[in-house]
């Protein structure tokens, strides 16, 4: 239970007690636009390296990736949801391994996430179809359903956000009753699917879902 808390680190005058996820995510920040600089360095067109090579096909990849879900019009989210997976991939599988608390195991970081994609997702319906389409769709196909797609609006990021943390919080508990059980050989294997696997597929669907509910707003 004592690992499950996320203890108060440090505290600030006006903002009041800065916690461990928060610490934590401003490392994983840290780290990505430190890797960032030091990666996009000496470019090239012609020759270009390894490195260079491996970061084009991945952005690549991405790129196609979310291109097939929201179509190249709308190709100007795409930053926003790989950032999005940059830093839940780091959170769930990096943090662990460095022996730092996920921060996505705290339903705060969780549903701040939510939220973000929330905002976005009713933001790109507003953009592609106008406000008043956006209201009026509300009212599809008839009026009295208005409530039940309204309250679609709060269970979207409510489903985004326990997911997230359900999963993580379950792969965490699963790995530290093993350890207590057999602390030596068996947590290995399982540690890989739960710290890095189970992580990697977490990320990988709070973006595919975020991308498709957009393409289902803009619709």
């Amino acid at each position: 239970m004592e690992e499950l808390n996320c203890e108060t680190v440090f505290t600030l005058p006006i903002v009041g007690g800065i916690s461990e996820s928060v610490v934590v995510t401003w490392i994983i920040m840290a780290v990505l636009v430190l890797a960032s600089i030091i990666l996009v360095r000496n470019l090239k067109v012609e020759n270009p390296g390894k490195v260079q090579l491996a970061l084009e096909a991945g952005i690549g990849w991405a790129e196609d990736f979310f291109e097939g879900i929201l179509g190249k019009e709308n190709k100007g989210y795409i930053p926003y949801l790989i950032t999005v997976l940059l830093y839940l991939a780091c959170s769930n599988t990096l943090a662990p391994l460095f022996g730092f608390k996920p921060p996505t195991k705290d339903l705060n970081v969780t549903a701040a996430l939510a939220i973000m994609s929330m905002c976005l997702i009713e933001f790109s319906g507003i953009k592609k179809n106008g406000m008043k389409h956006w209201v009026k769709h509300f009212a599809e196909p008839i009026p009295i359903v208005a409530p039940i797609m309204i309250l679609e609006i709060v269970i979207r990021p409510l489903s985004l956000c326990m997911r997230l943390f359900g999963n993580m919080l379950a792969g965490f508990v699963v790995m530290e009753l093993l350890k207590a059980i057999v602390p030596l050989i068996v947590p290995i294997p399982v540690s890989f699917y739960f710290d890095i696997f189970d992580g990697l597929l977490q990320a990988y669907v709070f973006v595919f879902l975020t991308s498709l509910f957009m393409m289902e707003e803009m619709e």
